[in-house]
């Protein structure tokens, strides 16, 4: 098949894509993101309570969230509080994950 400048950009897509899945597809870091999709943001001491893990280990993953621009933050105070960037994929993820769950929990 002879490559056109659409499919190589559809490639590059297709990696963004990837480098995505490849940052959400660690079970800490769908955690945290369920969490932030259930509360419509929240704040690192609520993720770490609701998931009962160390705040060393959640900060750490939503760090690296945030620098892949798939989180914002919000300082309030001393709390540093996350919630979804616009990005279309965080929009996909959460209605597969809300999809998922629903279809758990029938």
């Amino acid at each position: 098949m002879k490559k056109t400048a659409t499919s190589i950009k559809n490639n590059s897509h297709l990696e963004v894509l990837a480098r995505q899945f490849l940052l959400v597809g660690d079970y800490t870091r769908l955690k945290i993101l369920c969490t932030i999709f259930n509360n419509n943001g929240a704040c690192v001491s609520e993720i770490t309570d609701t998931l009962r893990s160390n705040i060393a280990i959640i900060s750490h993953h939503l760090q690296i969230l945030h620098n892949a621009e798939l989180l914002t933050t919000k300082r309030d105070g001393k709390k540093i509080c996350y919630s979804l960037s616009k990005e279309p994929f965080l929009i996909d993820l959460k209605r597969l994950i809300c999809k998922y769950n629903n279809l758990k929990n029938s």
